[in-house]
C-alpha cells in the first residue's frame, strides 16, 4: 500500500434525463474524518449513501463534497377551465349591446383570469430517481479521482520524509560516534569539573567519588540515541506498509523530539549540543510533513 496526502481535489459531471449535475470535491488536513455534504435541491436523499461511500473511500481529512443539479427547461402544460369558460360564454351570451360595444370574443375571455392555467411540466418521480443514482455514480468517479491525487501526492510525501528520517539516521549515528562521548574525553570534563568543586573550601572530599558518578551519569544518552534508532526505524516501517499512517507517524515524531531534547539536556560539551540541536530541526521539519499524511 502507499501512504496518501489528506489533501486534494476532483469532480465528476454528467446527464441524466433532463437534469445536468457535477460533483466537487475538496479534501484539507484534520486530526480525523470530518464530511461536509452540499446537496442541491431535490438530492437531499441521496445523503446517507453518499456520506456512506466517502466513508468507505477515505479514512481522514476534512472532506468538502458539493453537488450542484439543474433542471432542463420544459415545455409548461396549459390547462383551460372549461367550466368557467362555459359560464362565461353563457354571461356574455344574454347581455345585450347597446351601441358602438362588440361582442365578447374567445380571446378576450380566455384572457379572463382563471380561465387559462399555464404551469410547470410535472416533475415524473422516476426522473429524479434516475438523476439521484446517476448523481451517486458520478461521486464514485469523482472520488476515485481524489483518492488517486491524495495518492501521487502521498508518494512525493513520501520520498521527502524517507529523506528526512536518512538525515535522522546519520545525525544519531554522528552522535554516537562523537568524539566528546569517549571514555577519555568524559574522563577530562569529569575531572575539570571536580578540580574545580574541590577548589571550593567547603567541599567535602568525601563526596567527590559520590558527585563523579552522578555527573557521569547524568552525561550518558546511550539511552536516547538506542530509541532514536528505534523510532526512526518504526517510522521508516510505517512509511513501507502504507496506508493510513498518519496518526502514528505523528506519534513517533513526538517521540524522536522528546530523545532529541533529551539529548540536548544532557550533553555538556559544544560539538554533541550541535548535533542535538540539528537532530531537533529535522524532526520537526520531519513532523510538520507528516501532518499532510492520511
Amino acid at each position: 500500500m502507499m501512504i496518501a496526502s489528506m489533501t486534494g481535489f476532483a469532480g465528476a459531471a454528467g446527464n441524466a434525463g433532463s437534469y445536468r449535475w457535477a460533483w466537487e470535491l475538496k479534501s484539507v488536513n484534520a486530526k480525523g474524518l470530518d464530511v461536509r455534504l452540499r446537496l442541491a435541491q431535490g438530492f437531499d436523499a441521496i445523503e446517507p449513501d453518499a456520506r456512506l461511500r466517502i466513508t468507505r473511500k477515505l479514512a481522514r481529512g476534512t472532506i468538502y463534497a458539493s453537488l450542484t443539479a439543474q433542471r432542463e427547461l420544459a415545455t409548461p402544460e396549459v390547462r383551460v377551465n372549461r367550466e368557467l369558460l362555459g359560464k362565461l360564454i353563457a354571461a356574455v351570451a344574454d347581455i345585450e349591446l347597446q351601441g358602438a360595444v362588440a361582442p365578447a370574443t374567445l380571446d378576450g375571455l380566455l384572457a379572463v383570469r382563471g380561465v387559462v392555467e399555464i404551469a410547470d411540466a410535472a416533475e415524473a418521480e422516476a426522473e429524479i430517481f434516475q438523476a439521484r443514482a446517476a448523481a451517486l455514480g458520478g461521486l464514485d468517479a469523482a472520488l476515485e479521482a481524489l483518492v488517486a491525487m491524495r495518492l501521487r501526492e502521498g508518494g512525493a510525501l513520501a520520498s521527502v520524509l524517507t529523506a528526512r528520517l536518512e538525515r535522522i539516521a546519520k545525525l544519531t549515528q554522528a552522535a554516537e560516534v562523537c568524539p566528546a562521548r569517549k571514555p577519555e574525553a568524559v574522563r577530562a570534563r569529569l575531572e575539570q569539573s571536580l578540580a574545580a568543586l574541590a577548589g571550593h573550601a567547603n567541599f567535602d572530599q568525601n563526596r567527590l567519588h559520590q558527585e563523579a558518578l552522578m555527573l557521569a551519569a547524568k552525561a550518558d544518552i546511550r539511552e536516547e540515541l538506542d530509541r532514536l534508532v528505534a523510532h526512526a526505524a518504526a517510522a521508516r516501517d510505517l512509511l513501507a506498509a502504507g496506508g493510513a499512517v498518519g496518526r502514528r507517524l505523528d506519534f513517533l515524531a513526538q517521540e524522536l523530539a522528546r530523545e532529541a531534547n533529551t539529548l540536548c539536556a544532557k550533553s555538556n560539551d559544544a560539538s554533541l549540543t550541535a548535533l542535538g540541536l540539528e537532530l531537533r530541526v529535522e524532526i520537526e521539519q520531519f513532523r510538520e510533513q507528516i501532518q499532510n499524511i492520511e
